[in-house]
């Protein structure tokens, strides 16, 4: 597309069988091949028919030159070329009907003519920018609307103290409180308006390694829209645990903290993470404790909330408190139910083929295996001594998971997928143990190349890497094949 002066401008003929386009495009040249193949007819604002094997569209909107210059369509195959006016390609061929090319132009047109439009509401956005002053006994106030009216209607300030108090009573016995708790490795100050584990939840919300976790790895390395991440099994581990722990009459600050950070301290490309890294690490590399010694270590939190985060896989030592227990438990509900719902959306698995106990207790959707699980830990849990699941619901949630493991994560495709993932991590680790001065600069001051200082720095860098900038630092650094990356991974986006 491009300008076209006013003087060459037609305004009767148009592309299309809508009289109005008339008013968004003009057909400013009709072209025809050797061969003289006619385009098939299409109907102008006076039904007369136009023929040529090319046709050039112009817009005459002056609002969008400069950002579409030329559509050329061509009849044989319907073919679509955005140029710009010196003939630069604009974007990539279409190919397609010309019906539907056509249509494509208007649409784009349409945008153009809406411009006016556009610029009206971004004037209404700049209107509102520094609110409203109120008026009357809030004069003193800026208010979001013109209009906004809704109001406390009076009462006290909940500050953190009467909030405290508040929680004390709605709590359970056994419930783990804020009063009395709040202690940091390095002391602070109380909130005025927050609880020590609402704000830990906040810190968590807000730290670099708890949006990083947007790029991990859940089962599906590189996942589609879809599929889950690190970031929403963590949302969805916390949304599970507030709606157990609200019942039982637990903290739901601490169950969040601890569930949202409880996967903070996963490296890239899933547990393969873990293998890969464990010869780097004393005593082997764990996500639970290396989130809460290493990744979270500078947000200062709660000794509960690090403790649930610490111990929330099985294999640790029990959390301290009932929350963390919850959280255990939320865990696991919810990465059984929403990994075997990718899988199978994934075309990896059918519903039909979980084991019997599992559709017989549990149904086959996600939203059914995820009430019947959390009814179930409510109801077990209430007046008892400690924090479990009814029997035969968990022994079902064994079977869920152990079907999960034998059919998805330890299928030839995903184990495939581990080995690439421990090969790429691995050989980043020795490349910047070995380089410690390509580490970021405050990681980097004062280390010796290959001490145990760099490696350890080395595994903190690589271990907080996403799945996509590991694999872009192990083309661009190491020179690495794309071809061998981890399955999954859209090798067409490692090398931006």
């Amino acid at each position: 597309m491009w300008m076209v002066p006013k003087a060459e401008q037609r305004g009767d003929v148009s592309i299309g069988y809508e009289p109005d386009i008339a008013t968004l495009a003009a057909v400013t040249t009709v072209r025809t091949a050797h061969r003289h193949r006619s385009l098939p007819a299409e109907a102008d604002a006076a039904s007369t028919a136009v023929t040529g094997t090319h046709v050039q569209l112009a817009l005459v909107d002056e609002s969008t030159h400069g950002r579409l210059s030329r559509l050329l369509v061509e009849a044989e195959g319907g073919r679509a070329d955005c140029q710009c006016g010196d003939g630069r390609p604009l974007g990539r061929t279409v190919q397609a009907p010309l019906e539907t090319l056509v249509h494509r132009f208007r649409s784009m047109t349409h945008m153009s003519s809406s411009s006016s439009e556009q610029t009206e509401r971004a004037q209404r956005w700049a209107a509102s920018m520094a609110g409203t002053a109120a008026a009357g006994p809030a004069a003193a106030l800026r208010l979001a609307h013109a209009d906004s009216r809704a109001g406390l209607g009076g009462g006290a300030l909940l500050a953190r103290q009467a909030r405290e108090e508040l929680e004390h009573d709605s709590c359970v016995s056994g419930a783990t409180r804020a009063v009395g708790a709040g202690n940091r490795a390095s002391a602070e100050a109380p909130d005025p308006y927050r609880t020590c584990f609402e704000r830990d939840r906040d810190r968590i919300l807000h730290a670099t390694s708890f949006r990083r976790l947007a790029g991990k790895t859940q089962v599906f390395v590189f996942p589609d829209d879809h599929q889950r991440t690190r970031l929403t099994h963590a949302l969805e581990v916390a949304q599970v645990a507030s709606s157990v722990v609200r019942s039982l009459g637990l903290n739901v600050a601490l169950a969040e903290a601890i569930a949202l950070g409880h996967d903070c301290g996963h490296g890239p490309g899933g547990h393969a993470s873990e293998d890969a890294l464990s010869p780097y690490v004393p005593g082997g590399y764990d996500h639970a404790v290396w989130g809460a010694d290493v990744t979270l270590a500078p947000l200062n939190l709660c000794l509960e909330t690090l403790d649930g985060i610490r111990n929330h896989s099985w294999s640790r030592p029990a959390p301290s408190t009932p929350e963390g227990e919850v959280v255990s438990w939320a865990d696991r509900i919810a990465y059984v139910c929403h990994d075997f719902e990718d899988a199978v959306a994934a075309g990896v698995v059918a519903p039909s083929m979980l084991p019997d106990d599992v559709r017989a207790r549990c149904g086959e959707t996600r939203s059914q295996q995820l009430g019947v699980f959390i009814r179930a830990m409510i109801e077990g849990s209430s007046g008892a001594p400690v924090v479990g699941m009814v029997a035969d619901v968990a022994d079902a949630l064994a079977s869920f998971r152990r079907f999960n493991y034998e059919q998805v994560y330890l299928r030839p495709a995903s184990m495939a997928q581990a080995s690439a993932v421990i090969a790429v991590l691995r050989a980043l680790v020795e490349h910047f143990a070995d380089r410690p001065n390509l580490l970021p600069s405050d990681r980097a001051l004062g280390i010796e190349a290959g001490s145990n200082d760099a490696l350890g720095a080395a595994v903190t860098y690589v271990a907080g890497m996403t799945d996509r900038f590991a694999c872009q630092q192990a083309v661009a650094l190491l020179g690495w094949d794309p071809a061998k990356l981890p399955k999954g991974i859209d090798t067409a986006l490692v090398g931006r």
